[in-house]
């Protein structure tokens, strides 16, 4: 084994090593957009990430639906917490606005 290779093969044992955003036990995160659920594995989610995930034009806004269809317009640069589980995107939806 030459020396570059196994510098390759630490590295990549470094990388299986590295600690998960969530700790130990990395959970499924899912958004629901325009009636869609989509997987996400991020803990958070920006009001134009949502507008990208979605698909439409920025002008358009977001508007955020809770389980009683209380609607909300989201901010420009708002952060969203995403909660672990199929659950969180049944209880929080957004459409465009």
């Amino acid at each position: 084994m030459t020396n570059h290779e196994s510098e390759v093969l630490e590295k990549e044992d470094e990388k299986k090593h590295l600690p998960h955003p969530d700790g130990d036990n990395p959970k499924k995160r899912f958004l629901c957009i325009d009636g869609k659920e989509i997987p996400w594995n991020k803990a958070t989610i920006t009001t134009e990430e949502i507008i990208q995930v979605g698909g439409w034009e920025p002008e358009q806004g977001v508007i955020e639906v809770d389980k009683d269809q209380n609607e909300r317009t989201l901010s420009a640069g708002e952060i969203i917490e995403i909660k672990p589980g199929h659950g969180f995107a049944k209880h929080i939806c957004w459409k465009r606005g």
